[in-house]
């Protein structure tokens, strides 16, 4: 597991579960108890005494509703991205803190589904299959972590998304029969929603020039463009821009050899209607 980077001796999970407590005992009508905490998010006394202790998970959507309760502008939201940016080894991190200010966000994977579209399922088992030795609390960890990435694809303004998948992804057996009919079934409501477009590249397509591994452009609200690429216990950010526009065109390429949208999800519902 990836080690919780510290500021002023705490880690962000400490400084989230201390900003808890303190702006409940100092909220302003009376000392609010950890009982009257839990009545206002509908949660338990004791899921509330756990993360002012720092004992993990913390629900995705507690953030912005303690925000909320404390009027506190984005606080224990901003606490809870540098917990999720912790989540993950050093070299992921720079994604992390990119991936929820883009406006734009291209997936390509020769390999597996991208980590925003995939299933609680489908991505335990990868991390089991990666970490045989982890315990379940760890796995779960590392699963919530990749799922909360998934909200930036769920708020009121998501980016434009767009995913090219090899049709080895679809086709490879992860997990088992039921996990890959859900994550196909998962596939083709993503695929539905207005902002994403999902497409699969066929076996038949030509040789291209991102054969080599997994990549991902995410433009910011500036319009800067960086690129992320990944390798089996690798990856790295080019923001280089003669680097980047290669890059890019290079995944324009793939796009145009990739099935339409329409055609991909009729591929990955026969699939799933096969598994």
């Amino acid at each position: 597991m990836a080690e919780e980077r510290e500021v002023d001796g705490r880690t962000p999970r400490e400084r989230f579960g201390d900003a808890v407590r303190e702006h409940r005992e100092l909220w302003p009508e009376c000392r609010m108890t950890q009982s009257d905490l839990a009545r206002r998010t509908r949660m338990s006394k004791s899921a509330i005494s756990r993360i002012e202790r720092a004992v993990p998970p913390i629900p995705s959507g507690l953030p912005a509703l303690l925000d909320e309760i404390f009027g506190t502008d984005g606080t224990f939201k901003r606490l809870y991205d540098e917990i999720r940016a912790d989540a993950f080894p050093v070299q992921y991190r720079q994604r992390m803190e990119a991936e929820p200010k883009a406006v734009a966000i291209a997936e390509w994977s020769p390999t597996v589904v991208p980590g925003l579209l995939q299933t609680a399922g489908y991505a335990h088992a990868l991390f089991r299959a990666g970490a045989p030795r982890a315990s379940d609390q760890e796995l779960a960890l590392k699963v919530g972590a990749r799922l909360a990435r998934q909200d930036v694809l769920r708020g009121s303004s998501p980016p434009d998304f767009s995913a090219i998948m090899c049709e080895s992804v679809i086709r490879r057996n992860i997990g088992g029969r039921a996990v890959m009919r859900d994550q196909l079934a998962s596939l083709l409501a993503a695929g539905a929603q207005h902002t994403n477009v999902l497409q699969v590249l066929p076996f038949t397509a030509e040789t291209h020039g991102l054969v080599d591994g997994s990549m991902s452009i995410l433009t910011g609200t500036d319009g800067a463009t960086v690129v992320y690429t990944e390798g089996i216990k690798s990856g790295a950010i080019i923001s280089e821009s003669a680097a980047v526009r290669h890059l890019s065109r290079s995944y324009d390429v793939v796009t145009a050899a990739a099935l339409s949208p329409e055609a991909s999800a009729r591929m990955i519902r026969e699939l799933m209607e096969e598994t």
